[in-house]
């Protein structure tokens, strides 16, 4: 396998490549501005030469594989599969497709362990939504136990494993192991919060406060009963939407994506609890081994795929319910009688071991991005730097030896034809996700908010925003790279 601290993907003849050199990359390669611009226009030429995918936003090659197995095995042409890891889900898709099309639109099929969900015509793009939004389709590394490639583990391993993970989030979260539940991704543990939501509230909408990662809006928003946002950063705002919406739960990031500030989630959270709303929080970015998060929320759900994982090749997620919560009681009552979006038993594994040095990453990634926040800042090419220091929102909830993170984003002063000259000659991987214990960097608006730049400039974000996740490097091998860069 490639070594990307070393050698980091980022030459234009390298497009399509997995970021990092593995079948269950969670990223790829998009080394110039044009190819960003050819795989949002979906040009033919750069999407068949992807050899990976954000596992969330298409299917990985093995999932690909056996889902084109079963669409021609059965003759079914001008159809579309959606492997899933049991019956169960496969329903809920469905479902939701069956919501918004004709039932005869879709089926469900069974091939070795995993469940498809068989689409064609409309119900194919309600399919792709479902898909997206909720984390809930079946893992590569379930694939390639069916496809033969790997072997399912010994059980006394995979219980071991999930102790130690469970254990391992308990010490960084001070809270109970029965109160920490491992899913297939950050948003399927988002998914299984609403679900949990919507057992004991009104199916009222949710209320997102602050500037959203897009899918942790669009779920809520699109699957569930309806979303609204607030980007206002008075209180007093924030409040009097809360009382006008009287929403089913507020959500809120973080710090934010990809502008990395905080709402005043303390005062916020006190808010919520008088008006008896839950507080949901994704402290993804943040990390739980930085910030106090669960302090401030009835629950907490995490991408285990990005810092706690390191690797970016394993698609995970966490929920973890503060036994502190008024409702502490009937979350768990309801979550230990639902159908949980289980992390596969290869994952799991893998995930125990490439997270055993996550606190020693996380310290390290956190010096690294908060010196190249300082240099960028003393840079002349650079017109703003975006990073949790200058919030003290984020500030108020820090551990004591806690950090800011890995991530942070900037603007260049001289706009968008800098900015592609900056991107294409950066000497860095470059492609989607974050979290890596190698630099990933990528024009973010871009890529998230391809077909909506000017509502997400709306909210102050600015179209050629260029967001670094910083990874373990040599913090001067790393600056040399963004100053030789910035000099195009």
């Amino acid at each position: 396998m490639k070594d990307l601290l070393k050698h980091p993907i980022w030459e234009s003849s390298e497009l399509g490549k997995p970021l990092p050199d593995s079948i269950h990359a969670v990223s790829v390669a998009l080394p110039t501005w044009k190819d960003i611009i050819n795989y949002e226009e979906k040009v033919p030429e750069c999407i068949n030469s992807l050899r990976s995918i954000y596992p969330r936003f298409g299917l990985n090659p093995l999932l690909k594989k056996l889902a084109s197995r079963i669409l021609h095995e059965n003759s079914l042409n001008n159809h579309d599969a959606w492997p899933y890891p049991n019956k169960y889900f496969a329903l809920k898709a469905k479902n939701y497709c069956d919501q918004h099309t004709s039932a005869k639109k879709s089926f469900i099929k069974m091939q070795g362990s995993l469940f498809f969900l068989i689409t064609t015509e409309a119900a194919s793009n309600y399919a792709r939504t479902f898909w997206q939004h909720t984390g809930l389709g079946a893992s590569s590394r379930q694939a390639a136990i069916d496809l033969n490639l790997e072997l399912s583990p010994d059980k006394n391993l995979v219980n071991e494993c999930k102790f130690k993970l469970i254990d391992r989030i308990s010490s960084f979260t001070n809270t109970d192991p029965k109160f920490i539940y491992l899913t297939s991704s950050g948003m399927s543990a988002l998914h299984t919060a609403l679900e949990t939501i919507y057992k004991i509230f009104p199916k009222r909408p949710t209320l997102q406060i602050g500037f959203p990662y897009v899918d942790v809006l669009k779920l809520p928003k699109n699957i569930f009963y309806g979303a609204h946002l607030i980007t206002q950063e008075s209180i007093q705002d924030i409040e009097l939407e809360i009382k006008r919406i009287n929403p089913s739960a507020l959500i809120i990031e973080l710090p934010s994506n990809p502008l990395l500030k905080c709402t005043n989630i303390k005062k916020i959270s006190k808010i919520a609890n008088d008006l008896k709303i839950p507080v949901i929080t994704d402290d993804t970015i943040g990390s739980n081994i930085n910030i106090n998060s669960l302090e401030v929320s009835d629950m907490v759900f995490t991408s285990l795929t990005k810092i706690f994982s390191g690797s970016g090749d394993i698609l995970a997620g966490s929920l973890v319910i503060n036994p502190k919560s008024k409702w502490i009681h009937k979350f768990k009552k309801v979550l230990d009688n639902m159908n949980l979006p289980e992390l596969s038993v290869n994952d799991l594994i893998s995930l125990e071991k490439a997270s055993r040095d996550v606190e020693q990453r996380v310290s390290l990634q956190n010096f690294n991005c908060l010196e190249l926040k300082k240099r960028l800042e003393n840079h002349c090419a650079i017109k703003k730097v975006y990073h949790p220091e200058n919030c003290n929102n984020f500030n108020s909830i820090m551990k004591i030896n806690g950090g800011y993170g890995c991530l942070l984003s900037f603007e260049l002063k001289d706009g968008l034809d800098k900015t592609i000259r900056f991107y294409n000659s950066l000497k860095l991987s470059k492609g989607p996700s974050l979290g890596t214990e190698f630099t990933i960097v990528c024009p973010y608006v871009q890529l998230a908010h391809y077909n909506e730049l000017d509502w997400a400039a709306k909210f102050g974000v600015p179209p050629y925003l260029i967001r670094v996740s910083v990874g373990c490097e040599d913090i001067n091998l790393l600056w040399d790279k963004f100053a030789k860069a910035l000099e195009y």
